[in-house]
C-alpha cells in the first residue's frame, strides 16, 4: 500500500504578520500627511494669490479715483456751466482736499485721521464725468462736473460715496444718486491710512514737489501756513481669500501708526502706494 505524501505550506507568523501592519501603517501615515501638507500649501498659495490680486486691484482703483484730484478746466466744452465755473474752480483748486465744515450740506464730510489707530477717511475732489461709484448725478451722459469722492472703511469693508460738488455746496437741489448710498470696494480689509504730502506756495525753493508728508490731522495748520497737497501715500492691510492661514496672527505697522495685530490667524497682506496728483503738482508750481 502506498502513502501519499503530506504537502506542507508555511504561511506568516504574528511577528511578520505584526512588522508587515506596521510598515504599512508608516506609508499610509506618510501619504496622509504628504496630502494634508499639499492642500495645506495649497489653501496657502491661494490665500497668497487673493492677497496680492485683490491689493493690486484696490491700489489701482484709488489711484484711478484720486489721481485727477484738483483737476478743473473752466474752459472745457464738455464741463456743465450752469454756475460761475470760474469761482468754481478757485473752490475747487483749494479745497480738493476739503477737510470738515467746507460743504454746507454736509459739514461732516472732509478728510479725517482716525482716532486711536482707526482707520482714515479720504476725500478728493476733481472735474470728472462720473463719480467712483459710476453715477452722473442727473448730469447728462457726456458732460463733466465738479465730483466729490469719499473712500473709507466700514465693518472691514473698503467703501467710497461720491457726491455733486454743487449739491454739496447748497448751489442746487439733489439729483441722481445724491441720497450718498456706498458701494463697496473691498471687502475683508483690516485698515485704511492715507497721508498728504505737501508743498509750500510760499516758497521759491519748493518746486511743487512734496517736501514732507502729513496726517489728516496737521491739514488744516498746514493749509493756514500756506501749505498745497501734492501727492498721497495710501495703505490698505487686506485678508487673502481662502482657507490659509499662518502660525501667529500677523503684525503691521502702517506709516506712523501704531502697530496693528491681524484678528485672526488668515493671510494678510500689507499694499501701499504713493500717488502722485499731477494738476496738484503743476498748480502749486504755478503759484509758486
Amino acid at each position: 500500500m502506498r502513502t501519499k505524501g503530506l504537502l506542507f505550506q508555511k504561511g506568516l507568523t504574528l511577528i511578520e504578520l505584526m512588522v508587515a501592519l506596521a510598515l504599512g501603517s508608516l506609508v499610509a501615515v506618510s501619504i496622509i500627511q504628504a496630502l494634508i501638507s499639499n492642500r495645506l500649501s495649497d489653501d496657502l498659495n491661494k490665500s497668497i494669490a487673493s492677497a496680492q490680486e485683490n491689493g493690486r486691484f484696490i491700489m489701482t482703483r484709488i489711484r484711478n479715483d484720486v489721481i485727477n484730484g484738483a483737476y478743473y478746466n473752466p474752459l472745457s466744452a464738455a464741463l456743465n456751466k450752469d454756475t460761475d465755473v470760474i469761482e468754481e474752480a478757485a473752490f475747487l483748486r483749494t479745497n480738493f482736499v476739503p477737510l470738515p465744515g467746507a460743504f454746507v450740506s454736509r459739514m461732516a464730510l472732509g478728510a479725517v485721521e482716525g482716532n486711536n489707530g482707526e482707520s482714515d477717511r479720504l476725500v478728493v475732489a476733481n472735474q470728472a464725468l462720473r463719480d467712483c461709484r459710476g453715477y452722473k448725478l442727473g448730469y447728462d451722459a457726456d458732460e463733466e462736473f465738479f465730483v466729490v469722492n469719499e473712500f473709507y472703511l466700514e465693518n472691514n469693508s473698503l467703501k467710497c460715496s461720491g457726491f455733486d460738488g454743487r449739491w454739496l455746496r447748497g448751489q442746487k437741489a439733489p439729483e441722481g444718486h445724491n441720497a450718498h448710498r456706498s458701494v463697496t470696494l473691498m471687502e475683508n480689509v483690516l485698515d485704511f491710512q492715507v497721508m498728504y504730502g505737501i508743498t509750500r506756495t510760499n516758497n521759491a525753493n519748493a518746486p511743487g514737489s512734496p517736501v514732507r508728508y502729513i496726517d489728516a490731522s496737521e491739514l488744516a495748520a498746514a493749509f493756514a501756513n500756506d501749505a498745497y497737497v501734492v501727492a498721497l501715500k495710501v495703505a490698505v492691510v487686506i485678508k487673502g481669500d481662502g482657507d490659509g492661514f499662518v502660525v501667529e496672527p500677523a503684525e503691521f505697522k502702517i506709516f506712523e501708526e501704531e502697530k496693528i495685530t491681524a484678528p485672526d490667524r488668515g493671510l494678510y497682506k500689507a499694499f501701499q502706494t504713493t500717488i502722485t496728483l499731477r494738476n496738484a503738482y503743476y498748480f502749486a508750481r504755478g503759484i509758486q
